[in-house]
């Protein structure tokens, strides 16, 4: 299995694309804590304020937004096997085909918690010197926020987990990295703002990936950071389970 993981964390470093990754991952954090940072105090702005705990919490679980780009580099990870039939002699190489599928899950896992960490120091370097010149006083060790950085980094690993999962359900590339940014951004958008839908939002993974980031959203329930967290390793698993047993049964050719 060691070898297997290492032949994986080769194989993610022969190209460019985690580099690509990690740049989106720090731009889209960079994107929302500079609107989340510039907007504070604004009228209308329906977010609590900087200055208080919940706000705190909100902009440093902001670095949660680049688990997208990790969900889609755990899906190319096992749908460019596909597309470029490198999964032929990926699975020749080692029979055991599910051995292959838990050695991205673990190589993406570990990835996941890099890319967690590299946001959250990036977070810190930009949000700091930021809120001191707004004199707005932060303490990195209270009201909430290391819990904040500790679910965005299991977040952030879980969420490259599931694109293992999905990529190895799907297969096709396209198909379910398009699937999965319109489930992120237009279904689940909508499940949080519908009435009807809407009392059950803490239920869906964007609701407890949210809730494990400790980001609070208006007129959205969310469940605690603990139940957030336990959700969304079992959607995990689920994924996992099922692209590995797909994985082993279906035909590569």
């Amino acid at each position: 299995m060691i070898r297997l993981i290492g032949g994986e964390v080769r194989k993610l470093f022969t190209t460019k694309l985690w580099l690509w990754m990690l740049l989106g991952a720090i731009a889209i954090t960079a994107l929302f804590m500079s609107f989340t940072i510039a907007l504070d105090g604004s009228e209308g702005n329906p977010q609590p304020p900087l200055s208080t705990p919940e706000g705190q919490r909100n902009l440093f679980g902001v670095a949660g937004a680049s688990g997208v780009f990790v969900l889609i580099l755990g899906i190319i990870a096992i749908t460019g096997e596909f597309r470029h039939q490198t999964v032929t002699p990926t699975f020749l190489a080692t029979p055991h085909r599910g051995r292959v599928v838990i050695a991205k899950l673990v190589t993406y896992a570990l990835a996941g918690i890099g890319y967690g960490a590299a946001v959250i120091a990036f977070a810190v370097a930009l949000a700091l010197p930021w809120l001191a010149a707004k004199d707005i006083d932060v303490s990195l060790t209270g009201n909430g926020i290391p819990g904040a950085m500790a679910g965005t980094l299991a977040g952030v690993a879980v969420y490259a987990v599931l694109g293992v999962g999905v990529g190895a359900l799907v297969r096709n590339q396209i198909a379910a990295i398009v699937g999965s940014l319109v489930y992120l951004f237009v279904i689940e958008a909508f499940a949080s703002a519908l009435p009807k839908i809407r009392d059950y939002y803490e239920y869906f993974p964007g609701g407890a990936y949210a809730a494990v980031t400790g980001t609070s959203q208006p007129g959205v329930e969310l469940l605690e950071p603990w139940q957030g967290g336990a959700l969304l390793v079992a959607y995990g698993v689920v994924f996992s389970f099922a692209g590995t047993w797909l994985a082993v049964r279906r035909d590569v050719s």
